[in-house]
């Protein structure tokens, strides 16, 4: 049975998992379907497993131009079976050839998931995932960039994520957690974008039957709180409009550097209510992000077109790629397939930053996989007005706060799971451990 929950947001968080121990380069996993792997050197880790360099097992040893990467867990601590029901189901090689002849898209940024299973060493048990291999996250690039896009970079982004959205969407699931740490450019092709870390996907329509809105208290504020959706703020299940609404606080924040409610994530009711204000005057919160003349008129009528959804609505992926052209035509631009990462003129570039080691209460990080929620910050109470704290603390950054109830989800999944499938393993990439090769 799920725990018991306390009040929206203040779950406590589960036992500290193991991490699993280092194998040495060439050790050899075979998948559920037969298919051996061979391990090469190790190029990142997360709070629950390590991430190795892989290829299909050969007598030659994995070099640094691997195609793919596998991520180990102990048994133990168990996989998202979110995230591995979405690529199990959506992302297998066989249905993205397929949807790329059908909607003939340029390009389409999901990963592809080649295989999972479990592996047996000593007295050990593990669990393990393969999936392509990526390069750098677009925060990286973000913050090389002085934590501002160029308008062009950011409705070809915008674009890109229409169609893998379409893709997510007709195969019944959402996203829910779009963010510039989410989306990792290709290994070999830096004009290519994917969507990655599905751990907090959703199947919004299982057998093509819509879910009904509803609220639940104890599961408010899922998702990274300064872009989650108001839906998941007020404890709705994501749905389409959901993913939408955060790609709109995504495009936003690359193009004039930060969201309003940015200075308080510590306080969910505040950026829940800055949010609502937001929706009902989209043309004001604009003007609280820009000047006069640089206001993006394609990004208010798209969050327009967005907030015109109702819950169970199909969007118009169509007239939303619309309306990012017509901003493309309105700069003298066009979408040529080449990203071009530069800084703005007179906005200087950030060094990049290394890695470093998160304290704990932290928020989590891009190879950080089970969804487990950080210690929050308890906000001052020296100010509260109509219930919303006004200290003015400085906010802490991004994190992911899960609700309690879908970590007890997580875990009665799992012993389904056992009944009916193999066990399997997520491979979920986190923004800190993210390795540039």
């Amino acid at each position: 049975m799920p725990p018991k929950s306390k009040a929206a947001g203040k779950g406590r968080a589960p036992a500290k998992r193991k991490l699993a121990e280092e194998f040495p380069p060439g050790e050899v996993l075979q998948d559920n379907a037969k298919k051996s792997w061979k391990l090469g050197a190790p190029i990142g880790k997360g709070g629950f497993g390590l991430i190795y360099l892989a290829e299909q097992n050969s007598e030659k040893p994995v070099g640094p131009d691997a195609r793919y990467v596998i991520k180990v867990e102990p048994h133990e601590n168990g996989p998202l079976f979110s995230e591995l029901h979405f690529y199990m189901r959506a992302a297998k090689p066989d249905i993205i050839q397929s949807w790329l002849k059908s909607k003939r898209p340029k390009h389409l940024g999901v990963p592809r998931y080649w295989g999972s299973g479990q592996h047996v060493k000593g007295d050990k048990k593990y669990r393990f995932m393969v999936i392509d291999r990526l390069g750098t996250d677009l925060q990286k690039k973000f913050e090389e960039c002085g934590k501002r896009f160029p308008r062009k970079l950011v409705l070809q982004l915008g674009l890109r994520l229409l169609d893998t959205l379409e893709f997510i969407h007709e195969h019944e699931y959402v996203h829910a957690d779009i963010k510039a740490s989410n989306l990792m450019l290709s290994h070999s092709d830096p004009n290519q974008v994917y969507l990655v870390d599905y751990g907090l996907a959703y199947r919004y329509a299982p057998e093509g039957r819509l879910k009904e809105y509803k609220e639940d208290p104890k599961k408010c504020h899922d998702g990274t709180i300064e872009f989650t959706s108001i839906d998941a703020h007020k404890g709705a299940s994501p749905c389409r409009r959901s993913d939408l609404e955060i790609l709109g606080y995504c495009m936003v924040q690359w193009l004039c550097g930060r969201l309003p409610w940015e200075d308080r994530l510590q306080d969910p009711l505040y950026v829940r209510d800055s949010k609502i204000r937001s929706q009902e005057n989209i043309s004001e919160f604009l003007s609280q992000c820009f000047s006069a003349q640089d206001k993006p008129d394609e990004i208010q009528r798209f969050m327009e077109e967005v907030k015109s959804l109702g819950y169970q609505d199909k969007p118009q992926y169509e007239r939303l790629r619309s309306i990012l052209q017509n901003g493309l035509r309105s700069i003298q631009a066009e979408d040529d397939s080449q990203l071009e990462f530069t800084p703005l003129s007179g906005v200087p570039a950030l060094p990049a930053k290394k890695a470093t080691k998160r304290k704990k209460g932290a928020d989590k990080t891009e190879s950080d996989p089970d969804g487990s929620p950080n210690k929050k910050t308890k906000p001052s109470k020296k100010k509260v007005l109509n219930g919303v704290n006004k200290s003015s603390k400085a906010a802490p950054r991004p994190r992911k706060i899960i609700s309690p109830v879908k970590q007890g989800e997580h875990r009665s999944k799992m012993v389904e799971m056992a009944t009916q499938t193999s066990p399997a393993l997520a491979l979920r990439s986190r923004r800190g451990h993210k390795v540039n090769t």
